[in-house]
């Protein structure tokens, strides 16, 4: 039907269209917010003589980082021995980063990131507990988790596309060489049901590794049975999930450290140490 340019068509024009009181305000999906960014921290002292080991520890850490390539990989540091003044002042001047890490072994193991990227505390719990810290893009530990790829569930009512993107997943895994880009397969756009989700759950199978990111909003990384199929979901600064993916990697990489900045947190820490000397 063709209309004319002074008569606007049917369905168009004022009275068309709900009133305010009627809801037209939209109401989007919040999105994340409140980026962290660096912030140094300077314990304070009284007699800087007195946290002499703590800067020498300190300044030892700085060297480890600023001589970590991609090439020669993860650097473990022993943290020296040190008095609770010393030790407090330590753990204060590292801080608490963005990225937390659970391992689910046997010793578990739990590793925070420092406010120093790519500086990660890392302890093992259990009869032999023990505390290092490590520097590098990720944990090795991370990397070296068991897994235990489980059998492909049988289908059960509901399932519709569940099959279909295990078998993307599986041929993504089976082509896969270390270091190529990552394979995506994101959940948030595809078309599936509950029950494919559970579907893919089983398929997969759990993992023994937990990343939770909180850069900018929340991203929780989760390892599966497969090695290097990974489920990553971002939520917003509600706790409302916004993206949810499967990803075929070495290891996502928004739990990874960039080079340069592990690069940035050597003269960082460095400064931290003379700050408090």
């Amino acid at each position: 039907m063709a209309y004319s340019f002074t008569t606007p068509p049917t369905g168009f024009g004022p009275g068309s269209q709900p009133s305010e009181e009627d809801g037209t305000d939209l109401s989007y999906l919040a999105m994340p917010s409140g980026m962290r960014t660096f912030e140094p921290h300077y314990p304070m002292v009284d007699d800087p003589e007195k946290v002499r080991p703590a800067v020498d520890a300190l300044r030892t850490l700085a060297a480890a980082a600023a001589s970590w390539t991609p090439e020669r990989g993860n650097i473990r540091f022993d943290i020296p021995p040190l008095d609770a003044q010393n030790t407090k002042v330590f753990a204060d001047a590292l801080g608490e980063g963005e990225v937390a890490l659970r391992i689910d072994a046997n010793p578990r193991i739990e590793s925070q990131e420092s406010v120093f990227a790519g500086v990660w505390r890392i302890r093992t719990l259990g009869a032999n507990a023990q505390e290092h810290i490590e520097i590098g893009a990720v944990p090795g530990a991370a990397l070296a988790a068991n897994t235990t790829p489980p059998s492909p569930p049988m289908p059960v009512p509901g399932v519709v596309n569940g099959p279909f993107l295990l078998a993307e997943i599986t041929e993504a895994l089976d082509k896969r060489r270390r270091g190529d880009p990552p394979h995506v397969v994101n959940l948030t756009l595809m078309p599936h049901t509950p029950e494919d989700l559970d579907y893919l759950a089983a398929a997969l199978g759990p993992g023994q590794v937990t990343f939770l990111s909180r850069g900018y909003g929340n991203c929780r990384i989760e390892s599966t049975g497969h090695p290097g199929v990974w489920r990553v979901r971002y939520y917003n600064s509600q706790d409302a999930l916004i993206l949810d993916t499967i990803e075929v990697s070495d290891i996502p990489e928004v739990a990874c450290a960039a080079p340069e900045d592990i690069r940035d947190s050597a003269t960082r820490i460095a400064e931290v140490a003379e700050a408090i000397a």
